[in-house]
């Protein structure tokens, strides 16, 4: 018998009237999951993503369930600076200020290092390490000029700590992740600012599904303790508790969200 995930957690106001940007946040993912369960928790969210008409129909469904007023979107790839400072201003366009960023967006592929070429290298740095980087900036230089305050989540991965073959690319860019954190974290807090990142492990959802081979899956599941993968919204719980004032005392950390055994 496949193990079933747990029921559905409500929300609870923890980030009630509070503004929030959530990149690669179109669909069934991680992102789009944690612009669900912001909502859910009160605030308002701006949400980027590279897949302009799946963003427009993510933004569309959030808007009709929560309220226009609540939901803004703007197609964002984050190689791109321009991109993302447009994506922030958006943020304070509509709702006056900024409170909270989750840098979400990240690239995979499967490639052996002998094989691997500087091309599949760079893209996924660009996209996994540098943007998160692009939009950590943004998001600093915007709540210093807003004089204190400020959270910043990042989505880091357990690849980052422990290794798999054909992923030294994620893994160096998920471990650089890290490392920007706990970084960016020291100089933000001279302002206030609090940034953390989550680690999970194996997340899945439909569009995952369909270019994850099924061998691949079975393996990975094996090594989760409760047998089965997470659930998006199992991951935005953690990334909605970092945001929250409950964890307030919290900054440079990477939460592990993953039952794997090795």
């Amino acid at each position: 018998m496949t193990p079933k995930p747990p029921p559905y957690v409500p929300g609870h106001s923890l980030l009630a009237g509070r503004t929030a940007v959530v990149t690669a946040a179109a669909g069934a993912g991680i992102g789009g999951a944690t612009a669900r369960r912001f909502l859910e928790e009160g605030a308002r969210v701006v949400i980027g993503d590279a897949h302009e008409r799946r963003l427009g129909e993510s933004a569309a469904a959030l808007a009709e369930e929560f309220g226009a007023d609540r939901v803004a979107s703007l197609p964002c790839d984050v190689t791109d600076q321009r991109q993302v400072d447009a994506l922030f201003a958006l943020a304070a366009e509509r709702h006056g200020g900024l409170d909270v960023v989750v840098n979400n967006a990240g690239l995979g592929g499967t490639a052996d290092l002998v094989d691997m070429t500087d091309d599949q290298w760079a893209k996924v740095l660009d996209v996994t390490l540098n943007g998160t980087f692009r939009c950590t900036r943004a998001a600093l230089r915007r709540f210093k000029e807003q004089d204190g305050g400020g959270v910043v989540v990042n989505n880091a991965s357990v690849i980052g700590w422990r290794a798999q073959r054909g992923q030294a690319h994620y893994a160096a860019a998920k471990a650089g992740v890290m490392a920007l954190t706990r970084c960016a974290a020291l100089e933000a807090a001279d302002f206030g600012v609090r940034v953390n990142a989550v680690a999970p492990s194996l997340a899945m959802h439909p569009h995952l599904v369909k270019v994850t081979t099924p061998e691949l899956l079975a393996s990975l599941t094996e090594r989760e303790a409760f047998g089965r993968y997470a659930e998006p919204w199992e991951i935005a719980n953690v990334i909605v508790f970092l945001a929250s004032g409950y964890a307030s005392y919290m900054t440079g950390e990477t939460v592990s969200v993953s039952s794997q055994r090795a």
